[in-house]
């Protein structure tokens, strides 16, 4: 049975957003006219798109894509729900203008994911009372978004709070409804996480998919010597799926079983350099294609 899914990708596949020398030089209508070729139907916001609703419209109207969604650098860590509320107001807004359904919440405060700090420093909430007012936060400014017909996506994230099995366990069981979960399946697998059990266990709450395959033998060395993320990223822990170590047929089947209808989107932080974006955005495409129609 095919299933009702999108395929969109990410820019980052030409150029990287954290690390602006990996394809900084590749302007964004070479990503849009190479993702539309490939038969991708849209893309996520990268920092080379337009801010402006109208001219954001004009841009992806253009290549005949849509907006998936766009990453948003929140700190409920450490804001309280009104000043997010606020500072969220033109992101959320470009969304909803554009017919995004999802807003990717990437938890920046207190992130070492993009400094020269090896991974295991990253922030942490000890205590119950600790998730507990995270999540009493996270849940009132997603029904916030929601109000706006945009539902927050919650991207656990190397470096980050909410990075390990057992985080994502902590915080899925503490949000309320409103907030969804981004679930990352390179993401997963680096933080020592099965991402197919993972997935199966909290599907009920996926709301958008991030489809990036591993390296285990890259992601053992930025273990073994305390790599950064971004030298993770450098050395080539992610690739796109079906060129590295996770059983996407199982992922995608575990997706299907439960009717998910949303989008699978193609986010490989990789050096273009290294890995031509084309010809991996393409091998990215085609796997997942062949799976969702098997």
């Amino acid at each position: 049975m095919v299933m009702n899914v999108k395929i969109g990708i990410n820019p980052i596949s030409w150029s990287n957003d954290d690390l602006p020398s990996l394809g900084g030089e590749t302007p964004l209508a070479t990503a849009l006219s190479e993702g539309r070729a490939i038969g991708y139907q849209g893309f996520e916001l990268g920092n080379k798109f337009p801010r402006e609703s109208a001219a954001l419209r004009r841009v992806l109207a253009e290549y005949d894509q849509e907006l998936v969604s766009g990453w948003y650098s929140g700190q409920l860590a450490r804001r309280t729900v009104e000043e997010e509320i606020a500072a969220v107001g033109p992101h959320l807004r470009l969304l909803a203008d554009n017919g995004a359904r999802v807003m990717v919440y990437g938890e920046v405060a207190d992130s070492i994911q993009g400094l020269p700090q090896p991974l295991y420093k990253r922030p942490r909430f000890f205590t119950a009372e600790q998730w507990d007012g995270y999540a009493d936060r996270l849940t009132r400014f997603a029904r916030h978004t929601l109000a706006q017909g945009v539902r927050v996506a919650y991207h656990h994230h190397m470096g980050a709070y909410v990075e390990t099995p057992a985080d994502v366990d902590e915080l899925m069981r503490r949000v309320g409804p409103e907030v969804g979960l981004l679930f990352d399946t390179g993401h997963m697998t680096f933080a020592g996480g099965d991402a197919v059990v993972m997935l199966a266990k909290h599907v009920d709450r996926v709301c958008h998919v991030h489809c990036k395959d591993v390296r285990p033998a890259v992601i053992r060395l930025a273990r073994n010597n305390d790599w950064s993320f971004l030298q993770s990223v450098i050395n080539g822990a992610f690739t796109v799926p079906g060129d590295g170590a996770i059983d996407f047929p199982a992922v995608i089947e575990v997706l299907r079983k439960h009717g998910y209808a949303g989008w699978l989107v193609v986010e490989a932080e990789q050096d273009p350099a290294v890995a031509p974006s084309h010809a991996y955005a393409e091998k990215g495409f085609r796997t997942l294609q062949r799976l969702v129609a098997a």
